[in-house]
């Protein structure tokens, strides 16, 4: 049986120190800001997190970059000239193009390697949706699965990682075409704070509102509440776009109410940063549907 590597893209926000230690493939997404291009690593090394949301808390914009083919293809040819098969777990289709570039590349691979098993999961997920998907495959391989039967897990389990999130300021969804202009003004007005999930398509889908910050957090772990399946034998997923304090009372709320200890707690990425914008709070684990 041919070794293989998980193969995937930097939407996972993954700790960069967890991506290593589970030796991950991660091809960055881009970030342009001005005249500067930066390359959204994990461990930050072109631009680092806070340094993103201080320029976007400053009123710098920003369009973000998908990863292509090309790239996808140079880094499968290397990691098959080593000898090695390819599992490649990417962002939800339904938010990016980089799926789909995973795809081609991968088709006119097999062309040039016909021994070589080179698979892609549409995740469906982003951030740490996507991260919690790629660590559980991780640790399915580390237990000695082979590909097929870690491609298999990825499929069966995708549509069970729920996705929550909310953010602080409604101007970045209605820049993104998330939200329309006056939905934005009122609910700026009266804070109101939406609370969205990700659905079976891929999609950031509205599902609520909450009146005030506190409240919005709050549904998050309600929202868990109802569908959660076994919390006391997961490992919990939070991201936060700069907003540690609150990401820390989610964690503690996730604590007190279901006994979990295991929770990890990393930065929303620049790519996705940059259409959620600061203050976005999100919340990972594995449901009974999303």
């Amino acid at each position: 049986m041919r070794d293989f590597v998980i193969l995937t893209d930097s939407c996972c926000d993954l700790d960069a120190q967890i991506a290593q230690s589970l030796e991950l493939e991660v091809l960055p997404l881009s970030l342009q800001m001005g005249d500067a291009t930066y390359r959204n690593f994990l461990d930050g090394r072109e631009i680092g997190f806070q340094d993103f949301y201080a320029r976007v808390r400053g009123g710098t914009e920003a369009t973000t970059s998908a990863v292509n083919v090309g790239e996808f293809e140079e880094r499968m040819r290397q990691l098959l000239a080593a000898g090695k098969d390819i599992l490649c777990i990417s962002f939800s289709s339904a938010l990016s193009t980089t799926y789909q570039s995973a795809v081609i590349a991968a088709e006119e691979l097999k062309g040039e390697a016909p021994e070589a098993d080179i698979r892609v999961v549409d995740s469906l997920c982003a951030s740490g949706g996507q991260g919690l998907l790629v660590w559980l495959c991780a640790r399915e391989k580390a237990a000695g699965k082979s590909l097929e039967e870690v491609w298999a897990f990825a499929e069966e389990t995708k549509l069970h990682i729920c996705h929550w999130f909310t953010v602080d300021d409604l101007y970045h969804l209605k820049r993104g075409g998330r939200i329309n202009a006056a939905t934005a003004l009122f609910g700026t007005m009266l804070a109101i704070k939406p609370v969205m999930h990700v659905d079976d398509k891929g999609r950031l889908t509205p599902v609520s509102k909450a009146r005030g910050r506190k409240a919005s957090l709050l549904a998050l772990v309600d929202e868990m509440e109802k569908s959660v399946i076994e919390p006391e034998t997961q490992t919990i997923f939070i991201t936060h776009g700069d907003c540690a304090e609150d990401a820390r009372f989610v964690a503690e709320e996730i604590t007190r109410r279901f006994g979990i200890k295991d929770i990890h707690i990393n930065y929303v990425g620049p790519v996705i940063g940059n259409h959620s914008g600061p203050g976005t709070m999100a919340l990972f684990f594995i449901g009974k549907n999303r």
